[in-house]
This record gives C-alpha cells, sequence and structure tokens, in this order.
C-alpha cells in the first residue's frame, strides 16, 4: 500500500522542470510477416488479408512518457537487458539535462534497477547517473499504476494492429505515432487521490476499530 500511495503522490505534484515525472516502461513485440499478399479494396468489397502469418522474431520496445507535459519517446531495441535499460537512462540523463533530479515511475522488473549502472558503467558515472533520479516503483502485480501502461494501450490500438515484419517497419510507424502525439502534446490525467484510494482499497488497510 506504501508504494500505491508513493505513486499517487507523485502524480499529484504539480509540474516542476527541474523536477519532471517520467513514467517509463518496456514491453516485447512479436514481428509479423504476411505469408500471401494483402488483397486491396475494390468497390463494394473490403480488403482481404489472409489469416496465416510469418514469425519474423521479436524486438522491445521502451517508453519514456512524461504526462503533464504530453511528450513521450519510444525506442526500439533488439534485446531487453540490464545494459539497454543502463542505455535509456543515459538517455534520460541528455534529455533532462537542466532537470535538477529525474523521478522515474517505474515497474518492478529485475532489470528496472540501479544495479544495472553498476554492470555496464564506471562506478563514478554510475553512481551519479543513480542520483540523478528519484526512483518511484509501483506495488508488484499492480503496474496499471505506471501511466506509461496508458500509452501502450494507445500505442497498440492507433499504430501496431497490423503485421510488422522488420524492425525498420516498427520504427517508421512509431516515429509517425510519436511525432504527432507530441506535437498535440497528449497529456494523461492520473489523478487519483490518496483518500479515494483508501475508501476503494479499505480492506487492506488496518482500521482501528
Amino acid at each position: 500500500m506504501w508504494r500505491m500511495e508513493a505513486v499517487l503522490d507523485t502524480y499529484a505534484l504539480p509540474y516542476d522542470a527541474r523536477r519532471p515525472v517520467i513514467c517509463f516502461d518496456e514491453k516485447s513485440y512479436q514481428l509479423l510477416d504476411h505469408v500471401r499478399d494483402p488483397l486491396p479494396p475494390v468497390p463494394g468489397i473490403p480488403a482481404r488479408v489472409d489469416h496465416e502469418y510469418k514469425r519474423c522474431g521479436t524486438v522491445n520496445f521502451f517508453v519514456a512518457f512524461e504526462p503533464l507535459m504530453g511528450q513521450r519517446t519510444v525506442t526500439v531495441t533488439e534485446r531487453r537487458g540490464n545494459a539497454e535499460f543502463a542505455a535509456q537512462l543515459q538517455a534520460l540523463d541528455v534529455r533532462y539535462a537542466a532537470a535538477d533530479t529525474i523521478v522515474l515511475v517505474l515497474d518492478q522488473l529485475s532489470t528496472q534497477s540501479p544495479a544495472a549502472l553498476y554492470q555496464y558503467l564506471p562506478a563514478e558515472e554510475a553512481r551519479r547517473l543513480s542520483r540523478r533520479f528519484e526512483w518511484v516503483y509501483t506495488p508488484k502485480h499492480a503496474s496499471w499504476l505506471n501511466m506509461a501502461e496508458l500509452e501502450w494501450a494507445v500505442l497498440q490500438r492507433q499504430c501496431l494492429g497490423q503485421r510488422l515484419a522488420s524492425v525498420d517497419a516498427v520504427e517508421a510507424e512509431l516515429l509517425a505515432w510519436e511525432t504527432d502525439r507530441n506535437a498535440r502534446s497528449v497529456r494523461a490525467n492520473g489523478q487519483f487521490p490518496i483518500s479515494a484510494a483508501r475508501d476503494k482499497l479499505k480492506r487492506h488497510y488496518h482500521i482501528n476499530e
């Protein structure tokens, strides 16, 4: 419960350019190709796609979403691991160079830890980078509290509900999607007061009779 309340407290903070709140997450994606070329639509007949498909491997997505500013970055990598996670934090460090602290909301995945920095960076740099972030973890089995999940849902619905067979094809689709949403500064409203959470989940709290 304390992790949930820490996340809700974080979302209730007003925007502060010196302490931007970034929701971070990762997902795997299956590359798929057509076995037979789809038939384009013709008058009176919709487009037709054979249900059979060919698997072309998987890629990994990292998303960094700033809900109060409506900005997001989606990065495609071949693997998901400590090295890739460390590289993402280095990129955030550069992107938010003017910030004093970057508040990072993330899930309790084994790779998403300051330990990843020490495995792939010199100790001094790993220590400096780990202190650049304020680490706010969602509770186990409650990744839905991470507002990056909202972006994943939109991304899946608007961009990835099709067969994409290569990294180049995925990156082209993601770039168009990301550019459009960033230009419109599509924000997320994650305001859910702790009082409401305590009422809704009161069976999980200690109640004095």
